[in-house]
């Protein structure tokens, strides 16, 4: 495996540093990961690798430019046009879906966004412009609902992946989400882990001393395999041969 930090920019020229993690012989599936709100840290490197160490080109988008990480004084301003409307965040996401689609050894028909906390957002506001990523995955995900039409554009599978006791995406978000994605006849599916709350795939996330938040191992192993299920039947060879 090999992997370092990838710069790239925007049509606007705004300047971004990612992470790319490559596999020893790359197969052309490909997935691009969305942080957590305040950046690329070594949590979203680590899913990188672990990627790539199973034959997935993996780039972790840097949504927040520079490739800084924000403490949680400059987060909120940062965040606040984003969260009043999620799809500010489709330029950036767009800037690394190239960045990573130019990447040799990559399949454009065989990619894949992810996302925690609000990078799942962004996974999601990635697939609404109408990108070609053929799955989005969410994990403790903020869940865009303004723009129900925008979920028309959706092409790929999508799943999300909730602790039940997440207090910041409550149950009316989860509702509305899910009638929003029948509505627009997307291929969708949600698992709701029991006791299990915000955080709950990113270690140590209790630490920030936040109600609410906390990592749950269990619902952390079990989101990973389903997300790779449903990688085997989108990116995966076999299942482009399929198709």
């Amino acid at each position: 495996m090999q992997s370092h930090d990838l710069e790239y920019h925007s049509a606007d020229g705004t300047r971004y540093v990612g992470f790319l993690a490559r596999p020893t012989a790359a197969t052309g599936a490909a997935v691009l990961i969305a942080h957590n709100a305040p950046g690329v840290s070594d949590f979203e490197r680590g899913v990188a690798g672990r990627l790539a160490a199973v034959g997935y080109v993996a780039l972790c988008a840097d949504y927040i430019g520079n490739g800084d990480v924000l403490g949680m004084e400059a987060l909120g301003p940062r965040m606040s046009p984003w969260l009043e409307d999620p799809a500010r965040i489709r330029g950036p996401m767009q800037a690394a879906l190239a960045a990573l689609v130019a990447q040799p050894g990559v399949d454009p028909a065989r990619v894949a966004a992810i996302g925690y906390c609000f990078g799942g957002a962004a996974a999601l506001e990635l697939a609404r412009s109408g990108a070609d990523v053929a799955a989005v995955v969410g994990f403790h995900s903020s869940l865009p609902v303004n723009r129900p039409e925008d979920a028309r554009a959706i092409r790929g599978k999508v799943l999300i992946q909730q602790g039940a006791a997440d207090p910041m995406v409550p149950p009316d978000v989860r509702t509305l989400f899910e009638a929003q994605m029948n509505a627009a006849g997307v291929d969708w599916q949600m698992h709701l882990f029991g006791g299990t709350q915000h955080a709950f795939a990113v270690p140590g996330s209790e630490a920030m001393g936040i109600p609410g938040v906390a990592y749950h191992a269990p619902s952390d192993r079990r989101s990973w395999r389903a997300m790779m299920d449903l990688f085997a039947e989108s990116i995966d060879q076999d299942a482009a041969q399929a198709d």
